[in-house]
């Protein structure tokens, strides 16, 4: 769901979207906040149809939420990020706490997905 008033400050935005695109560069194709009541999408490359269902894609990334607690004991570690494969393109998604950002990009490297997950986690 989408409020009124902005979800996250402009200056935060204008940050994390200079953040992600130094990180992916010309590949960016959007950035999207949110928190496990609401979203924001706070940018969006001009090529891109701004009418895709973001409401269906949040809310399966509002799972990044569980995962954190989930693994919070794991022997693996700290969870850090969730990375997927499309045919099209890829999305991350970073949380912490109970924020969140998911970028999308037409391509990136494991490499830049962690350049961009650090980018990203220094702003939140």
């Amino acid at each position: 769901m989408v409020e009124d008033k902005p979800l996250v400050d402009p200056n935060n935005a204008s940050q994390l979207v200079s953040a992600c695109r130094t990180a992916v560069g010309d590949s960016l194709r959007s950035v999207t906040y949110f928190t496990p009541e609401a979203y924001e999408q706070v940018y969006l490359r001009a090529d891109l149809s701004a009418d895709a269902d973001l409401s269906a894609a949040i809310g399966h990334e509002l799972a990044g939420f569980r995962t954190q607690r989930a693994y919070q004991n794991s022997e693996l570690g700290t969870y850090q990020y969730t990375l997927h494969v499309f045919e099209n393109g890829f999305i991350t998604r970073v949380t912490e706490g109970e924020r969140g950002v998911v970028v999308t990009t037409d391509g990136i490297t494991v490499e830049r997905s962690k350049e961009v997950t650090t980018a990203i986690r220094a702003l939140l």
